[in-house]
């Protein structure tokens, strides 16, 4: 089931307030930071809101559903509406946003990416809710740019673009000797990503690479 129709479906169902779903929700969001989607439970949710089991199992039916529904309430795309006016600006707003939400969504970047791993019941939902939106709102800066005459649309390196720059938000916490400054992915942007799209200022853009 789609992460719309299991929302349409527990919506049909329901006869919780939009305050008290929030509130399961977060729970949800709180145990996945806290242990991993492993930790998450019925009963453990159930326990953490004074929520009836029962109620949940009506409201979702199952602990994918569950999480899916509490990831697609929280989605808000970090690179969505950046649009600068030049590729350069782009990437590098989008890296100081990454970096400054680094250590509020670190736990949940991890929780997140161990389950897409483990749980193939759970893995077109995290696509959906999380991964998909991100990857978008990257690939829409480099259309703006082809379209803008700043790189060449046949650049073999536009493909990698997002998946890199996803993973370097993946993998910081695993080099953390290496990649201590603040400005890493900044300089990510900087010495990779836009020495390998052969970035051109566009007619009357005055940003410089």
């Amino acid at each position: 089931m789609s992460t719309q129709a299991a929302t349409a479906a527990a919506a049909r169902r329901g006869k919780l307030t939009p305050e008290r779903e929030t509130e399961l929700y977060e729970a949800v969001i709180c145990l996945l930071r806290e242990g991993g989607y492993d930790s998450v439970t019925m009963e453990g949710v159930a326990a953490r809101t004074k929520c009836g089991k029962a109620t949940l199992y009506r409201q979702w039916g199952t602990k994918p559903r569950l999480v899916t529904a509490a990831l697609d309430k929280r989605r808000c795309a970090v690179f969505t509406g950046i649009d600068t006016g030049s590729l350069v600006g782009d990437l590098r707003e989008a890296a100081g946003v990454a970096a400054s939400r680094r250590d509020r969504d670190a736990e949940l970047m991890e929780a997140v990416s161990q389950a897409y791993i483990q749980h193939p019941d759970l893995r077109a939902a995290l696509r959906e809710t999380v991964i998909e939106p991100e990857v978008a709102a990257l690939d829409a800066m480099l259309r703006r740019a082809v379209e803008r005459g700043e790189i060449e649309a046949d650049n073999p390196a536009i493909g990698f673009v997002a998946p890199s720059f996803l993973g370097m938000l993946r993998i910081e916490r695993l080099f953390e000797d290496r990649f201590a400054d603040p400005d890493t992915l900044r300089l990510f942007v900087d010495a990779v990503l836009l020495p390998a799209l052969r970035v051109r200022s566009a007619p009357g853009d005055p940003s410089e690479v």
